[in-house]
């Protein structure tokens, strides 16, 4: 059974909630010392917290101090301030210093039990993308729990402790890095060296010895031999980020060693063995490259023995949100800045918008925003976005496909919004149930089938 913590001094109202709140455990306080010890005996998930309490019960200042001390004790329990009509802007202000919500006396038993029931749902809802995240952090940095990665992510499972070669295909941002050094960690040669190599930002004439390596004397200004990037890869893992930037001429000298498994140092005659694994990366659709002769079919086939297509962000639905949460907790730790959390319009923005830098993009937007916050919750206008501009999709003007990519983004952020609940997503968008089944099935939303609450 749950435990619920009211703090009142009024008799009554503790009365009225132990024999009404019959779902729940309830513990009581009537001052801040009680509070404290009963919060720190219980550690309970959600509080009811009268903001009139002793020693100055006619204002709201003793309730404030407590709800801070207990958001500093436990930050992500959900206190729900109780407040009469005369005093909404306490309420608010609460609401500001991170209360989850308030309520107006009188107490009615029927509204404040659907309250108590969102706000357990959703701390338990937290704690377990809370836990979801740490279990990706100890196996994968690969974070997320759509269909699509989850997909993604049994094809590393599979593939990573064998010598097949990866070619990962994705936008810029998508995280392709953090597929390939995934690969290497759960593989036999996570001992080894990750070694990685951008091949658009070498220029071309440079990318063979920074690859290949070079002796003295090579070249000019080549005043002692020099190992490349595939030597000191030996014994783990090459990744050749953007492959397919990679000149003509260098791919006949990468196929080669595929083949050989032996370099030669640029100005060098002496074959040198080197054991590594090689897992490439592009943003650039290779195939049509292959065909207009602009990269070499065979090396394509060396180096795809396996690929793996990481989708978008805009394409991974809640997956927005638990990667946000991450960035924040991740840089609210290293800037010491106490952001909280998301509030309810800053996770509906970062819904709406479409992402076209993904998740480097939302990286970059989470970290601004907790630099420049200044509540303890990051806001829509913390976040910067533009979603009227340059970060929406293309504008269209079919009707009917207007009508389906409308219909299907509203199905999708009620999903988010009701916590993955069909029967609660059904009650957002004003449908039945049959309804929502036949939108599902329609617009082939089969990840939110399968990723529903039990109702």
């Amino acid at each position: 059974m749950e435990k619920l913590l009211v703090i009142d001094d009024d008799l009554g109202i503790q009365k009225q909630l132990k024999w009404g709140l019959t779902d729940y455990e309830t513990v009581f306080a009537q001052d801040r010392q009680s509070a404290i010890a009963q919060l720190r005996l219980h550690e309970p998930k959600v509080v009811t917290l009268d903001l009139g309490l002793p020693p100055d019960a006619s204002n709201a200042t003793e309730g404030l101090a407590i709800l801070e001390q207990i958001l500093s004790l436990l930050p992500d329990t959900k206190v729900i301030v109780v407040t009469g009509n005369s005093d909404q802007e306490s309420a608010l202000k609460a609401i500001a210093l991170g209360a989850y919500d308030y309520y107006l006396k009188p107490i009615e038993l029927p509204t404040i039990s659907v309250i108590l029931e969102r706000a357990f749902y959703l701390v338990n809802l937290e704690r377990e993308l809370t836990a979801l995240e740490q279990r990706h952090s100890q196996d994968s940095d690969i974070i997320g729990s759509s269909e699509a990665i989850l997909k993604a992510r049994q094809i590393v499972d599979k593939v990573a402790d064998t010598e097949i070669s990866v070619l990962l295909l994705g936008q810029s941002g998508t995280g392709k890095e953090v597929f390939a050094r995934t690969l290497h960690k759960k593989s036999a040669r996570a001992e080894g060296p990750f070694i990685a190599i951008n091949c658009a930002s070498i220029p071309e004439n440079l990318l063979e010895s920074e690859l290949f390596g070079y002796e003295k004397g090579a070249f000019t200004g080549a005043v002692k031999t020099t190992a490349g990037k595939i030597e000191h890869a030996d014994g783990g893992t090459l990744f050749l980020d953007e492959i397919g930037d990679m000149p003509l001429p260098l791919q006949a000298k990468m196929l080669r060693f595929l083949q050989e498994r032996t370099i030669e140092r640029v100005g060098g005659r002496k074959e040198i063995p080197v054991d590594i694994r090689v897992v490439c990366a592009t943003h650039r659709d290779i195939p049509e490259m292959v065909a207009n002769e602009a990269f070499r079919e065979d090396l394509y086939y060396r180096l795809s023995e396996i690929t793996l297509k990481i989708p978008p962000l805009k394409d991974r639905d809640k997956d927005t949100l638990l990667l946000a949460k991450h960035f924040l907790n991740s840089y609210s730790r290293q800037l010491n800045k106490p952001c909280r959390g998301l509030a309810d319009d800053a996770k509906q923005a970062l819904l709406e918008y479409a992402w076209p830098g993904n998740i480097r993009e939302l990286q970059n937007k989470i970290k601004s925003a907790v630099v420049m916050a200044d509540k303890p919750f990051i806001g829509a206008d913390d976040l910067m976005l533009n979603l009227s501009g340059g970060g929406g999709p293309a504008e269209v003007f079919n009707l009917r496909q207007v009508r389906e990519t409308a219909e299907s983004n509203a199905i999708r952020r009620a999903f988010v919004q009701a916590d993955s609940n069909l029967s609660r997503t059904a009650e957002l968008l004003g449908i039945t149930r049959p309804t929502l089944y036949a939108l599902i099935d329609k617009y082939g939303l089969s990840d939110i089938k399968s990723n529903n609450q039990v109702n």
